[in-house]
């Protein structure tokens, strides 16, 4: 019994330290590559794979979230006859929290599998071997321009779901509930602030590095056959599921002590 504790402890030690060297060599690769133009051609790919293929989707997921809060809070609210502050609950929810995690969420599922799969299944037919013997870097020329992708596009398609999910909320609740659009729009601008937005954008940075390096990690070290490739992509879609929202925690409590910070006599209002 403590045989197996003490077994699958090390394991898991092993495996932390695996995964940390791979990141430390992606970050290092990523780096690299930004200042060889070579590479760049590799990069345009993974970005329009990852970044515009993903928009449709990221859209759809922020346009329903909004549409959503719409619907469940107007009661609440209008139970107190504060149904035009509707907006600052909407807007300030989608761009702070839901926005970036619904977003992130769905690129892990999108794009994470598919990262997983692909260097999967070159893992498992050899691929990234032949790679490596011929004197390149598998990690700087396979996983290097996938985190790149999902670094720099990851806040932009939360832009987007957010833009979405702000429209939505206000075709519910303008449009179907009634609200006076006027006054809507005033409270929404008096309670959502560009710190707000920007706590946003700032998250969706860590969020793709994440789930990229989680995808490509699952990918170059998967076990051989279809179901060790399929494996792969469930765990990775686990561990960047759970990174994600470990990260959103962190990052909201780093955030809020920076306001309260510099600005504290906000956080008293």
């Amino acid at each position: 019994m403590i045989g197996a504790v003490g077994a699958k402890t090390i394991g898991g030690v092993n495996n932390i330290g695996r995964f940390a060297r791979f990141v430390w060599q992606s970050m290092i690769a990523s780096f690299r590559s930004c200042l060889s133009p070579c590479t760049y051609p590799l990069i345009w790919t993974q970005m329009h794979i990852i970044g515009v293929r993903s928009v449709p989707v990221v859209m759809i997921t922020g346009a329903f979230v909004g549409m959503t809060l719409a619907v469940q809070a107007y009661d609440q609210l209008a139970g107190m006859g504060l149904e035009e502050h509707l907006g600052v609950l909407i807007n300030i929810s989608v761009v702070k929290e839901l926005g970036p995690v619904l977003a992130a969420v769905m690129l892990a599922g999108r794009i994470g599998g598919a990262l997983t799969a692909e260097l999967g299944t070159m893992n498992v037919t050899e691929q990234i071997d032949a790679v490596r013997s011929m004197g390149t870097d598998p990690v700087r020329y396979l996983a290097a321009p996938r985190v790149l992708a999902c670094l720099l596009l990851t806040p932009f398609l939360i832009i987007f779901a957010d833009l979405m999910g702000i429209i939505g909320g206000y075709f519910v609740s303008v449009v179907v509930l009634g609200i006076n659009s006027r006054a809507y729009w005033n409270f929404s601008a008096s309670g959502v602030e560009l710190w707000d937005v920007s706590i946003g954008v700032v998250k969706g940075f860590f969020f793709g590095v994440a789930l990229a390096a989680i995808s490509c990690y699952k990918g170059f070290t998967c076990k051989e056959g279809a179901r060790g490739v399929g494996q792969a992509c469930t765990e990775a879609f686990v561990a960047s599921f759970i990174s994600i929202l470990a990260l959103d925690f962190a990052l909201a409590v780093i955030f809020k002590s920076i306001y309260n910070t510099f600005w504290p006599l906000k956080s008293l209002v």
